[in-house]
């Protein structure tokens, strides 16, 4: 598990690989993981955004941006945290993947980044 802590938001990663939904042979690699967002802070905050970048080990980089996670944008109350589990694949069976959700306080209606930090996606086999 990496963890970061940005601005009183502490973002938690955890990985797997995911065999059932792979091909190596086709170069298609699955890998799921779960993410934990813990308001450590003492202000209302709400996820309104994400951006990606995915890492292959062949040399491809792939950024992906949108509202939200899986569908909603979660508001945190201080010192309640949410979780979801979401997926990439690489064409290569070692990446990573790093990002930052843009984060709005409804205090004082502003809006700040925060790190998610780079996890890293291997096959099993490799770690041997």
């Amino acid at each position: 598990m990496v963890t970061a802590i940005t601005q009183g938001v502490k973002i938690s990663v955890d990985t797997i690989y995911q065999d059932e939904h792979s091909n190596p042979e086709s170069g298609h690699y699955m890998f799921a993981y779960r993410i934990h967002i813990e308001n450590l802070s003492d202000y209302e905050i709400q996820l309104m955004r994400r951006q990606w970048f995915i890492f292959d080990s062949n040399g491809t980089v792939r950024e992906v941006e949108g509202e939200g996670v899986v569908g909603v944008q979660p508001v945190i109350a201080p010192g309640d945290s949410y979780s979801y589990v979401s997926g990439s694949n690489l064409k290569t069976d070692i990446g990573s993947m790093r990002g930052r959700y843009l984060m709005h306080r409804s205090i004082d209606n502003t809006e700040f980044l925060v790190d998610i930090p780079e996890f890293e996606l291997i096959v099993p086999f490799r770690l041997n």
